[in-house]
């Protein structure tokens, strides 16, 4: 296990220790309390709140918990402590929330109940993530569907607006454009095969550059059209739960234009 160079940075938490827990710490524990006859749930739970690195490499493959210092992704987090307590977790409910965010059927937590097992900290951080990644996703592949429709929809002849990319009529500008203004702020390229974390960082840079360019109604026309998207995908696939839900005020507050 290692992380990069320099000092290891933290992942912001809310329980107050006289140490940092290590991570090979707070795997024992979670062992233990699963072993000692908590719901291995709630034992994850506990464990994502004391989580304190905000990435790692681990047996060769990298984590990136926590994206631009600001969005969690608390199931990229599940799956690395789950996978060290495989014997002590059924398959069936690992995949089920790793997979499709379903949790247990046996345990009776609700968001309010979620947020305050995880910690106001990582609670703020996983909406965060929420909104700048997967409901910037459903946005991305909504826009997507109605430029395939439009195109679709053409009798004949050369229409500009449905051959647009999705990249420019939602950010105004193409995918290379975007790419490289990406570059110039972040030093990070893009180019190839990319990592699944890099993109899911380039996704959330872009969803914060959306912020600051779009006046306040495309900003909520928009998250509302991502949000539909991604509740039209749930619902295709089955009943599921985020853990977070955000109405039209809150977002307000938090991504004000």
């Amino acid at each position: 296990m290692s992380t990069s160079g320099g000092p290891i940075p933290v992942l912001e938490g809310d329980i107050e220790e006289a140490r940092l827990p290590a991570p090979d710490e707070i795997l024992l524990r979670m062992r233990q309390a699963i072993l000692g006859g908590q719901h291995w749930f709630e034992a994850l739970l506990d464990a994502v709140a004391r989580w304190r690195l905000p990435e790692e490499v681990v047996r060769g493959r990298r984590y990136r918990y926590l994206i631009a210092g600001e969005a969690f992704d608390w199931l990229l987090l599940a799956e690395r402590l789950l996978d060290d307590a495989a014997d002590l977790v059924p398959e069936a409910e690992r995949d089920a929330l790793l997979w499709q965010n379903r949790w247990p059927a046996d345990i009776d937590i609700d968001d309010e109940e979620f947020a305050r097992r995880i910690g106001p900290a990582k609670y703020s951080a996983h909406l965060n993530y929420l909104y700048g990644v997967l409901v910037e996703e459903a946005l991305q592949l909504s826009v997507e569907e109605e430029i395939h429709k439009e195109i679709r929809s053409r009798a004949w002849g050369f229409d500009q607006r449905v051959d647009e990319t999705m990249y420019q009529r939602i950010y105004g500008k193409s995918r290379e454009e975007l790419l490289a203004l990406h570059y110039e702020e972040t030093g990070v390229l893009i180019s190839g095969d990319v990592s699944l974390g890099d993109w899911k960082a380039f996704t959330y840079w872009l969803f914060k550059r959306r912020l600051k360019s779009q006046d306040r109604a495309r900003v909520a026309s928009d998250t509302r059209k991502g949000l539909a998207q991604l509740t039209r995908m749930e619902l295709a696939v089955s009943e599921r739960r985020f853990g977070a839900r955000l109405g039209d005020a809150d977002f307000a507050a938090r991504y004000p234009a």
